[in-house]
C-alpha cells in the first residue's frame, strides 16, 4: 500500500483533498468489512489508511479559508 509523503498532501489543492479524503474513506470502509468477513492478509492497512485520512482532513482544515 501506498502512502503519501506530507510533502505530496501539502502539494494538493482543496478539490484534490476532498476527493483524496472521500477515496479513502470508501477504501477503509472496504478494508474493515474484508477484515470482518475474513481475516484480511496485513491488518496494519486499516491502521495506516486512518492515520492517512486524519492527515488529509488535517491539511484540509488549514488550507481552508478561516470561517467565523
Amino acid at each position: 500500500m501506498y502512502t503519501m509523503k506530507s510533502e505530496e498532501i501539502r502539494g494538493l489543492t482543496l478539490d484534490e483533498l476532498k476527493e483524496k479524503i472521500s477515496s479513502e474513506q470508501e477504501a477503509l470502509r472496504k478494508l474493515k468489512f474484508a477484515h470482518k468477513v475474513s481475516a484480511i492478509e496485513n491488518p496494519m492497512k486499516i491502521k495506516e489508511t486512518r492515520k492517512l485520512i486524519a492527515r488529509l482532513k488535517t491539511q484540509l482544515v488549514a488550507k481552508e479559508p478561516q470561517r467565523i
